[in-house]
């Protein structure tokens, strides 16, 4: 597969926004046998996603979607990426819901109602190509192969659902939270606002994100990611004129994210933030 230049994610905000942009490249989307009812409640949450498949030039990408319980005539709903983390990579389409993706719907789907696409990396992919461990990072120059097939998926829903393009939320942990600030850091004219949890970013970038939305989260003993990773973006986009959230965990390792997303602040704050 010949990977697209970054500019190709930026006409799919083009496209979001109603301007003229490329058609994007005929795939088959393969529904599961029988597709699952959105909940009337959030209790419902496990058994309420969709499972399918998007294929394109011999890669194929699993992924979960959740659709409101109703959708009104002529009404527009947000639309969440959830990125999950490197242990739940493979192709079943149920390991990566796991972590966080249970507490985000319990805690916001009824009051906000909200379409959610959950992706699933392969194997032996990263949603970003590089080294987790190292004390930075120069972001490539295209994105990773799950990631293109991602953002086409994205496009698809927005132009098949009636989703809101001013609130398109990103968040993920882990290999997730270096996914989350490189989708940020490709098209921050997409996404409304992102939730990055132990991850981490290339500094150089910091400038693009400087008037964005974000809220970070990291453990403050977590050896698997260092925490030096989040301290430093956040310092970065502070040098650059923003002010972003930041939030560390006094003493917990890499698993920070069940208390970050079991918090109804932090749902809430996401769904107040619009892009302008």
């Amino acid at each position: 597969m010949k990977n697209k230049s970054s500019f190709s994610l930026i006409m799919y905000v083009f496209a979001l926004c109603g301007i003229s942009a490329s058609t994007v490249a005929q795939t088959d989307v393969k529904p599961a046998a029988a597709p699952a009812v959105a909940p009337a409640t959030a209790k419902a949450w496990d058994s309420a996603f969709e499972s399918l498949s998007y294929d394109k030039d011999g890669n194929t990408l699993p992924y979960r979607f959740l659709k409101p319980a109703k959708v009104e005539a002529g009404k527009t709903y947000p639309l969440l990426i959830f990125l999950h983390g490197a242990g739940e990579r493979g192709t079943d389409n149920k390991a990566q819901m796991k972590h966080s993706v249970s507490d985000i719907v319990k805690i916001g789907y009824e009051k906000n109602p909200f379409f959610m696409i959950v992706p699933q990396c392969p194997k032996n992919r990263r949603w970003v190509e590089v080294d987790w461990g190292a004390n930075s990072h120069t972001m490539p120059e295209t994105p990773s192969i799950p990631f293109l097939l991602l953002f086409d998926v994205i496009y698809k829903v927005s132009k098949d659902f009636p989703v809101d393009p001013k609130r398109i939320y990103v968040m993920g942990i882990s290999m997730g939270g270096f996914g989350t600030w490189d989708a940020i850091s490709r098209s921050p004219d997409l996404f409304a606002a992102a939730i990055p949890v132990c991850g981490g970013a290339d500094t150089v970038q910091a400038a693009k994100l400087a008037k964005f939305p974000i809220w970070v989260f990291h453990g403050g003993n977590d050896t698997t990611v260092k925490t030096k990773r989040s301290r430093d973006m956040v310092e970065a986009i502070k040098k650059a004129g923003g002010d972003p959230k930041y939030t560390e965990y006094p003493g917990v390792g890499h698993g920070s994210w069940a208390q970050t997303f079991s918090n109804p602040e932090v749902i809430e704050w996401l769904f107040t933030q619009v892009r302008k």
